[in-house]
């Protein structure tokens, strides 16, 4: 079977992020306005230093909340993960696809050079495997 597409194909180019350093509520609230799942955690050069979910978020407001805490004085870095999962442009959707169900993750920063250059989603990803899966079968019919 040839491969439906690349990540390049069916990414999301600039990505919202945020900084490490950056407040934990400002993040939620940019997570719960803009409807997404997580945030790339980048520095000033664009450089991938984590990601932030839905998942870290909540664990980070409530660790807050239980030790008595503020969430307004917790910082991304705190709660974000650092091991990051990441792809390039030319990888294959397939593969990335595989991935993130090995990894139960929804979502990647596609890396190149070093720098951010999109994400793609298992939204996105599911999209293009199918609209490969359309074009086919309009092949067949011809």
């Amino acid at each position: 079977m040839t491969q439906p597409s690349t990540v390049n194909d069916c990414m999301h180019r600039q990505p919202l992020t945020i900084r490490p350093d950056a407040n934990l509520v400002e993040a939620v609230g940019i997570i719960t306005e803009h409807g997404l799942t997580g945030l790339t955690v980048t520095d000033d050069s664009g450089a991938v230093q984590g990601v932030l979910s839905e998942l870290d978020c909540l664990r980070g407001i409530l660790a807050a909340i239980y030790n008595d805490g503020d969430p307004e004085h917790a910082l991304v870095s705190e709660v974000m993960t650092h091991q990051v999962n990441a792809c390039g442009p030319q990888d294959s959707i397939v593969e990335v696809a595989q991935s993130m169900l090995e990894t139960r993750q929804r979502r990647r920063p596609v890396v190149e050079n070093g720098v951010l250059v999109g994400q793609v989603s298992s939204r996105n990803i599911l999209w293009a495997l199918m609209e490969h899966s359309r074009r086919r079968l309009q092949d067949r019919r011809r």
